[in-house]
């Protein structure tokens, strides 16, 4: 039978308890992540459907989380417009022919994403197969803004002065890459949804470099697009990180979920959106490296602060590489293992 407490909690509907998953969930933390990994680079890994299904699988049978997402990166859209993606060793990934002035648009393309990511499509469908209603299978992309700011740094940056300048001296031209990276993540997130998909999330990692003002303008109109073409579909979960400022901005998007980093308390952020929204998150990454004891006091404090409405339970960003896998398991127990509190869940439309 489905264990469907993940997207009960979406809609905002009672559920026994809190439903609890984590964000890179499939990854180096993992024994059994690092052995596929040590056979297969980075994009080979992505790009093979049975391993990228083995290792979304890996931490529903370690940990027991209540849903399981689609282990890919956020980045292969962008490979699929034509820039070529590079993964170094101790480099993260790079784009060696970046995007910085309006005239570079000319060399982006508008792929047949079937043809061009059905990998991931795959992917997804050998997933679904394999859990066989055990939990729900999340999809995922970046938004706009995010996948821009890879695409014009080239990569990682501290101060994104490419993105940054590009959109104070030519907002129009930087708007126009927003838009066509917009058109493609469309068609990328409904064919994710059309393989299986049963909710999706849109990271917005690096929405919090903008002031409200700005993340108005710049970002909000192709994520409103986005957002507004798969809303009903399936639910949606907005991740902001970093973006403690923008949470009233935030509350004109058609999602269902909001992923909250660890900077704010869950009761202040739902002081911040209203009750419309589930909130999910927002336990600090680094907490798992502590003792056992002081991670299941932690959560608690999580789960009181999120008491106030519905409430995923996660982490405010992705687990860190070194966690033990004790430490995961014992995050994973205590939100489980919380006593239920009444009506939980339960919202005003």
């Amino acid at each position: 039978m489905l264990n469907d407490l993940f997207l009960r909690a979406c809609r905002g509907e009672t559920v026994e308890r809190t439903p609890v998953w984590i964000m890179r969930q499939a990854g180096r933390y993992l024994p059994q992540f690092r052995a596929v990994r040590a056979r297969v680079d980075f994009l080979t890994l992505c790009k093979t459907p049975e391993l990228a299904a083995e290792v979304t699988l890996q931490p529903i049978d370690e940990l027991g989380v209540d849903a399981a997402i689609l282990f890919a990166d956020i980045l292969l859209p962008l490979e699929a417009m034509g820039k070529q993606l590079v993964f170094a060793a101790g480099e993260g990934p790079t784009f060696p022919q970046p995007v910085r002035r309006r005239e570079d648009l000319a060399s982006l393309e508008r792929p047949d994403v079937e043809r061009s990511l059905g990998y991931v499509f795959e992917a997804l469908r050998v997933v679904r197969r394999e859990l066989a209603g055990r939990v729900p299978l999340l999809g995922f992309g970046g938004t706009p803004w995010t996948l821009a700011a890879y695409l014009v740094e080239g990569g990682g940056s501290k101060q994104f002065e490419h993105l940054l300048g590009w959109s104070y001296e030519d907002p129009q031209g930087l708007g126009e890459l927003l838009e066509r990276i917009a058109d493609v993540s469309i068609d990328y997130l409904q064919g994710q949804i059309e393989a299986g998909a049963q909710a999706l999330q849109l990271f917005d990692t690096w929405g919090g470099l903008l002031s409200a003002e700005r993340w108005r303008t710049l970002a909000l109109p192709p994520l409103l697009r986005v957002a507004e073409v798969l809303a009903g579909r399936v639910p949606l979960v907005y991740y902001l990180h970093g973006g403690a400022h923008l949470w009233e901005e935030v509350r004109a998007l058609p999602v269902e979920v909001l992923g909250v980093d660890w900077r704010l308390p869950l009761s202040a952020v739902r002081a911040r959106v209203g009750p419309r929204f589930t909130l999910q998150g927002n336990l600090d990454p680094a907490a798992l490296l502590g003792p056992a004891e002081r991670i299941r006091s932690l959560t608690a404090e999580m789960l009181a602060q999120g008491a106030g409405g519905a409430h995923i339970a996660n982490l405010g960003h992705g687990i860190l590489p070194g966690t033990p896998v004790d430490h995961a398991r014992a995050f994973v127990q205590a939100v489980q293992g919380h006593p239920p509190r009444e009506a939980e869940g339960v919202r005003i439309r």
